[in-house]
């Protein structure tokens, strides 16, 4: 007898993905506004047409399924409405930063090989993006009239669940950009984990201020989008703006990153806000002094978000939980996240007793799908049918988990990574140093920050070594101080590795 799970028409009946269940919303509710920018509304009958109409204009530039559409732009309504046209002709779509050097905004086009690249004028203004191959749409004017003339995409969608939704980038740790492949299977169920799991209605706001290249606003953005809910786009963190977004709007989740914590705090006291409602807040409470957390729940009245998550799983495997409104918390013990299953491991891949550091392994439906065209690091990091994250943790004895480092000592600085490699490979380069070594320091506003200790050949001077690194690295990647040593000095173990926790000793010492 035929296993009936395997026919092809028992297959497509679970086939759906972020676009067909987007056109769902639409039809349901056409009038009902799908996206807010400023005083600019788009219902969702009409984002469905405008994304079908940017489908068609991707069509007549030749994109088909499997093909990468680049995207770098500034937090804007089209960012949507290019994820849902991508979607419908089966294509990927490569969130670029903003915030990104000309060198690492090469290697991240240079590793995807667009066939579209979209730019906002103010990212085009910023960055020369040469003579690349593959057609450039500058979003603006000329975007919409590519609009208005396109023949609109009234095909079902090509994409299947499994198939490649977004890129999004995240560092290796050598300092290299890997991109993140997320498909649209994932992209659902981590809508339908975050929504069960802590509590967001389906037609709840969500505010989509931080980076749309981030997983934090664009992972909300699409459950929200797939759930009936309104997105409010924010071009960045405001805290006026937001303010008055929080006074208007019953919102799901407001994401609120370390280092802005204290700066909407002050912005809600001093206007007075008073929240129409905001369910959740919050992110990485590990990175916030307790007096904030205790502060800015207070104001919003909504408990904070007790989340410990990635790029490549989504919000599990440990955000299940929060902190009380009004606590001021000095210990952040996670809570396992339903939808996926966890192990803690040692070095040798052997499962830890509890009270014991192990490095965390997951796995579960919310996973990305490996790493574009990076075959390498894609098996380096999926062992034995989990994916190893690279961060310790320890199980406590209620069955809690407590971070406890990364096993890479990436430094997380206002909700951006910071691998301490990559600004080791710019610092080498310069003239007259001889050694150098990036490690994370404490900071008030932004949780983490890199510091770096150089052998220098000469004489110069910090504020020369920063000016030059701002050449080659965004400004939240440039060591916040550098600190000088003699040649032959910086702590390196037997096979000439540099030992970063003694260098971090050494700068405590001193």
């Amino acid at each position: 007898m035929t296993d009936p799970s395997r026919s092809d028409f028992v297959v497509r009946a679970a086939d759906s993905t972020i676009v067909s269940l987007f056109d769902a919303r639409a039809g349901l509710h056409p009038a009902q506004v799908a996206v807010q920018a400023g005083e600019a509304r788009t219902t969702y009958g009409e984002l469905a047409e405008r994304s079908r109409r940017a489908a068609g204009v991707l069509a007549a530039a030749g994109v088909c399924r499997g093909d990468r559409v680049a995207l770098l732009s500034e937090n804007r309504p089209e960012y949507l409405e290019i994820l849902l046209a991508a979607g419908r002709l089966g294509a990927i779509v490569a969130c670029q930063s903003m915030r990104a050097s000309d060198e690492e905004l090469a290697a991240c086009l240079d590793l995807v090989a667009p066939a579209v690249t979209f730019v906002s004028e103010r990212a085009a203004a910023r960055y020369d993006l040469g003579a690349r191959p593959g057609e450039r749409i500058v979003l603006g004017a000329a975007y919409e009239r590519g609009l208005a003339s396109a023949e609109p995409w009234t095909r079902p969608s090509a994409a299947h669940a499994e198939d490649v939704a977004v890129i999004i980038y995240t560092s290796g740790t050598t300092g290299v950009p890997k991109g993140a492949c997320i498909s649209h299977r994932a992209e659902i169920v981590r809508s339908m984990a975050t929504r069960a799991e802590l509590g967001i209605a389906g037609d709840d706001t969500f505010v989509a201020w931080s980076p749309l290249h981030h997983m934090g606003a664009l992972d909300n953005s699409v459950s929200t989008l797939v759930s009936g809910g309104k997105v409010v786009v924010v071009d960045g963190f405001r805290p006026d703006e937001l303010a008055d977004v929080v006074a208007a709007e019953r919102i799901g989740w407001l994401l609120v990153m370390p280092g802005t914590v204290a700066r909407l705090a002050r912005a809600l006291r001093e206007r007075g806000t008073r929240p129409a409602g905001v369910r959740l807040c919050g992110v990485m409470p590990d990175l916030v002094r307790p007096e904030e957390i205790a502060e800015i729940t207070t104001l919003l009245d909504a408990p904070f978000a007790n989340t410990f998550g990635a790029t490549e799983t989504g919000c599990p495997p440990c955000s299940a939980g929060v902190i009380p409104v009004g606590e001021a918390p000095t210990t952040f013990p996670k809570e396992q996240s339903g939808y996926c299953e966890v192990r803690l491991v040692d070095p040798d891949g052997r499962d830890v007793p509890d009270g014991v550091p192990g490095e965390l392994c997951m796995r579960g439906p919310t996973l990305f799908s490996g790493y574009w065209n990076n075959a390498e690091a894609t098996a380096a990091d999926f062992r034995d049918g989990w994916f190893h994250m690279g961060d310790v943790l320890v199980r406590e004895t209620d069955g809690r988990l407590s971070f406890v480092d990364r096993v890479k000592y990436m430094i997380k600085s206002g909700g951006e990574n910071i691998y301490p490699a990559e600004i080791e490979r710019v610092l080498l380069r310069l003239p007259g140093v001889l050694e150098a070594g990036v490690v994370r320091r404490p900071d008030p506003t932004w949780g983490e920050v890199p510091v770096a200790v150089v052998a220098h050949a000469g004489e110069t001077s910090a504020d020369a070594l920063q000016q030059a690194c701002r050449q080659h690295l965004p400004s939240f990647k440039v060591p916040k101080e550098i600190v000088f040593v003699a040649p032959g000095s910086l702590p390196r173990n037997p096979s000439g590795k540099l030992v970063r926790r003694d260098l971090e000793q050494l700068l405590a010492e001193r």
